[in-house]
């Protein structure tokens, strides 16, 4: 059996008992403190888990106006798996302490190098803490090389060009991942302009989380998808956020409730604010 959106903490230690071709990454991060996420990965991560970086790891070169997290190149995706022992048949599994947002992005990514048997871990380290799940604060030793590789695209991105042309033809709903609070505008923290693209509707990701950071059931994340999309399939969506990040905690609830998946703004909000001309909204409806 093989895991492709989410695995609970018991399959996992299930999974831990009897698997020998699995991989736990540990994609812990904090926005505001890069430094912070590998501390809290040192402080306390599942047995045998390694660490992999949204920065470095899973993000590429910044540019200025091409987002807070751009996508690595490939190349760089299957050189970080080979070094952390990840082969083409391997069972991923990810996590991070932070509801999911960022192990989703990790996901995501491996979702689009064609890597399917990748799982996140729902309610992240905490759910795993609350069944008593062992911890460790010692590293795992290096890792024999992994074979894993580039399989094709295996999940759709659009580009800036693509979301501008889209405010004037409307052929596709933008959903944007952030709070509400910053989808009009307000509150901006972490980019320099506030609100949102012209026509998008807001599904703040949390929304489709309990309140102990598992996600909700299939059939109460479908309710809430189509009281905003009707009958639309994902694939008539574009999803969005910050910057490429959260979004992917929507198009992992997406998959999991097999409402299929979308195209990914990678830049988001923090590349679309930096484009000298592009419109913005602060309308909430």
């Amino acid at each position: 059996m093989t895991y492709q959106t989410l695995i609970s903490a018991q399959e996992l230690q299930l999974l831990m008992r009897n698997a020998n071709n699995l991989v736990v990454l540990d994609a812990s991060h904090d926005l505001f403190d890069p430094t912070l996420g590998r501390k809290n990965y040192e402080t306390a991560h599942l047995p045998s888990a390694r660490f992999v970086s949204l920065d470095t790891d899973m993000g590429g070169k910044k540019t200025g106006n091409n987002g807070r997290h751009p996508l690595p190149t490939r190349e760089q995706v299957v050189a970080v798996m080979h070094e952390l022992g990840v082969n083409d048949d391997t069972q991923v599994v990810v996590y991070d302490q932070c509801e999911g947002m960022h192990a989703s992005r990790v996901w995501w990514t491996l979702n689009w190098m064609g890597h399917r048997d990748v799982a996140v871990l729902d309610g992240g380290l905490q759910a795993w803490q609350r069944l008593d799940g062992e911890v460790q604060t010692t590293m795992p030793q290096p890792a024999a090389a992994g074979n894993f590789s580039d399989r094709g695209v295996g999940m759709p991105v659009v580009t800036y060009e693509d979301v501008l042309n889209n405010v004037q033809t409307a052929e596709r709903l933008v959903m944007d991942a952030r709070a509400a609070d910053r989808f009009a505008g307000q509150n901006e923290t972490l980019d320099p302009v506030g609100g949102h693209i012209p026509g998008a509707i807001n599904h703040f990701y949390k929304q489709n989380l309990n309140s102990d950071g598992t996600f909700k059931t299939a059939e109460q994340m479908t309710a809430q998808f189509q009281s905003l999309i009707g009958q639309r399939r994902a694939e008539y969506l574009i999803m969005q956020c910050g910057s490429g990040v959260s979004a992917c905690h929507n198009l992992l609830a997406l998959q999991t409730v097999g409402l299929g998946t979308a195209p990914l703004y990678v830049g988001s909000w923090s590349e679309w604010c930096s484009r000298e001309g592009a419109p913005i909204a602060t309308d909430t409806n």
